[in-house]
């Protein structure tokens, strides 16, 4: 089931998560009722595409305006890897957004989990866990400006998951990327808009 379409405010996701989870599953029973609207709630793909949404613009705020702008400046704060570490440093935009989901993801009244996700992954973290992630992030690759989405069961759980691109929104974003000592020979060379990973969302069914 696919279709075409970070610093991260845990803040908002747990308000949206909190008004919309209890209504979000009423009448969804089938593969079918979970990709389509519900006449007491919405569908696990709209919550999904909002808090992707919400996402995204935080974190596109964060790498945009905070860590590319104090690197233009010549701030004597810099963004870092080792940021707890370092003296005047505060953390990149993935790790910003890492940080973000496992708070959520200790927060049991949230309702959904979400993670990066890559084909070149710098942080093993980043890998794919699942079968469907892997497929996930090869279609998306594949299939640029398209989202995807799909069900999986995970220990006798069914889940909804959408995973959405996740571009080179800034200077900050590409840049730390290619300069990686991770990186390895065959590891891409990324510019402005291009895809990096995945952005996952994955929200339990009943």
């Amino acid at each position: 089931m696919r279709r075409s379409s970070t610093f991260i405010s845990v803040f908002s996701l747990a308000v949206v998560a909190s008004c919309t989870l209890p209504i979000l599953f009423s009448g969804c029973g089938t593969s079918e009722a979970s990709s389509s609207a519900t006449p007491t709630g919405i569908s696990p793909q709209k919550f999904a595409d909002g808090v992707h949404a919400v996402m995204m613009a935080d974190r596109t705020v964060y790498a945009t305006h905070v860590v590319t702008n104090l690197k233009k400046q010549g701030a004597p704060v810099t963004a870092d890897e080792y940021w707890k570490d370092s003296t005047n440093a505060i953390p990149l935009p993935a790790q910003m957004f890492r940080m973000g989901a496992e708070l959520v993801d200790e927060n049991p009244q949230a309702g959904f989990k979400y993670a990066l996700r890559s084909q070149w992954p710098l942080n093993e973290q980043h890998t794919a866990q699942t079968d469907l992630e892997q497929e996930a992030l090869k279609y998306i690759s594949d299939n640029p400006g398209e989202n995807f989405y799909g069900e999986e069961t995970l220990g006798g759980k069914k889940y909804f998951v959408a995973v959405y691109p996740d571009r080179a929104v800034a200077e900050a974003c590409w840049t730390c990327h290619n300069e990686h000592p991770n990186r390895g020979e065959s590891y891409p060379e990324f510019a402005k808009d291009d895809v990096m990973g995945g952005v996952l969302v994955r929200i339990p069914m009943p």
